[in-house]
């Protein structure tokens, strides 16, 4: 059985900071070992259910929005073919510059855009895509997902707030953006429509109450949240996953939003021992055993970074392993959820999955 590295909940940042050159270094003699490594590089495309390719390996573009011209331009001239955005990340405009100045022709790249919770009034959503198409400077989209499934109130303010500062929700539902949402693919605008963070139930709801399938479930999983039962019933009905947040508490946003949980301050996933042991095994870094963990599992993950060698690692990550190692990184499951903004959203999120404890009051902006 593999040990589970755990450091104290709460770390200084002497501490911190010496984690941080500590995995940099790790991965940089990984990165200097090319020649030794034992697995080849694939470049896996999974199956939508409506019949499209999605890359297995794609590019998060949320945070530092002033470095994704450069970012996604050089992601895609390196290989990547998946884009993952959202409008609530205010970088649309500079992914749609990323992608023109790639060269790489439009119809290569799958591009996923999300509508932000205060646009989920029906007469709202289609607007709100033209201002997404607008911003990225594309005729479509190939995935449009819904956010959150909590509706805020309409209007220009994004986190609307009462005198109180607590979240003011809209007066229509998640099933009625849905359905919005499925007379865009009519039109050609999207291609595809999926959801993200919604808990089980909420999907059952789409999946009883509307016509359309969602074709994807952007959500957060990674070695400390697995999600296997979950997953597992999202396969079962044609729903393929993309992890966000692929490598966990790696993101320091998780340790500085007002909603961070204390488990967010643990010992970060890929300085677990196991994966440096695994990564050995294959000449990779632990970030990319973790990613490869979620290729081998049939799922997309997109990773965000600006840097030159970590684009290029997570592109190379794309690797087979053996069921072995599978086993071992099953065993670093402690349901650790990171993304939680339920209290701040006035919406319990995630309510029948693994994870929810733990939830703190605090503002996301």
């Amino acid at each position: 059985m593999a040990s589970i590295f755990v450091l104290p909940v709460r770390t200084s940042n002497a501490l911190n900071t010496f984690l941080k050159r500590t995995q940099v270094q790790t991965v940089l003699s990984f990165h200097s070992r090319n020649a030794r490594r034992a697995a080849s590089t694939r470049s896996t495309r999974h199956t939508l259910n409506t019949g499209a390719k999605i890359p297995a390996i794609g590019f998060g573009t949320f945070q530092d929005a002033d470095a994704q011209v450069d970012a996604v331009s050089r992601a895609l001239k390196a290989g990547c073919r998946l884009i993952d955005t959202a409008r609530v990340y205010d970088v649309e405009k500079q992914v749609g510059h990323g992608i023109k100045e790639s060269g790489v022709a439009r119809e290569e790249v799958c591009v996923g855009t999300k509508l932000w919770c205060n646009n989920f009034h029906p007469d709202d959503v289609e607007s709100a895509l033209d201002d997404s198409l607008r911003d990225l400077d594309t005729p479509y989209v190939d995935l449009l997902m819904m956010h959150y499934p909590c509706t805020f109130a309409r209007g220009e303010d994004r986190f609307p707030r009462d005198a109180d500062g607590k979240m003011i929700l809209g007066k229509t539902s998640f099933v009625e953006t849905w359905k919005a949402m499925e007379k865009l693919v009519k039109t050609g605008k999207t291609k595809a429509i999926g959801v993200s963070n919604f808990s089980k139930g909420e999907i059952q709801q789409l999946l009883d109450q509307s016509d359309t399938v969602p074709a994807v479930h952007q959500m957060e999983v990674h070695p400390y949240l697995q999600q296997k039962d979950f997953n597992a019933w999202l396969r079962s009905k044609g729903i393929h996953v993309v992890q966000f947040s692929p490598l966990g508490n790696m993101n320091d946003f998780y340790r500085n939003t007002g909603w961070s949980k204390e488990v967010s301050h643990m010992t970060r996933v890929t300085d677990q021992p196991v994966l440096q042991e695994i990564g050995k095994k294959y000449g990779r870094s632990p970030v990319q055993v973790v990613l490869a963990w979620a290729v081998n599992s049939g799922r997309s993950a997109i990773p965000k970074s600006v840097i030159d060698w970590q684009i290029q690692q997570n592109l190379e990550a794309d690797f087979e392993m053996e069921a072995e190692d599978m086993e071992k990184i099953a065993e670093l499951d402690i349901k650790a959820r990171f993304n939680d903004p339920s209290l701040d959203y006035q919406w319990r999120l995630y309510s029948d999955l693994e994870g929810t404890q733990g939830a703190v009051e605090g503002k996301t902006h």
